[in-house]
């Protein structure tokens, strides 16, 4: 079984940085979009970008050019490098893979458990 684990949350002063890392176990054949999304309190599940194999990368409005999306396929890892956060980036991130766990198997979406970053002074 494919599992998902995000590091790298926690508190941050406003202008500050963090890089979140999301770290796979389990057989993985390919590793086909990475994307990350992120929950606020009281709000709807939003994606924050996406990558996909080819390297194509999406970014939500609110953080295109802050923050960086990028994936390790040697190590089935993805990152989200966020830079100039503000208090409105506080959220739970997520991290999500599409992926295909033997050449045979049908592609499916895995999540992991979510890291809390906080934004404050």
């Amino acid at each position: 079984q494919v599992q998902l684990v995000e590091s790298g949350g926690g508190l941050v002063q406003p202008g500050g940085s963090l890089r979140l890392s999301c770290a796979t176990s389990g057989s993985i054949f390919r590793i086909y979009t990475w994307a990350w999304y992120r929950q606020a309190p009281g709000k709807q599940r939003e994606l924050v970008a996406s990558i996909t194999s080819g390297g194509s990368t999406n970014y939500a409005d609110s953080v295109k050019g802050r923050f960086t999306i990028s994936r390790d396929n040697a190590k089935n890892m993805g990152y989200l490098q966020m830079n100039s956060l503000k208090p409105e980036d506080t959220a739970v991130y997520y991290c999500n893979a599409d992926l295909k766990h033997t050449i045979i198997a049908e592609r499916n979406n895995y999540w992991g458990q979510g890291t809390q970053v906080t934004v404050s002074s």
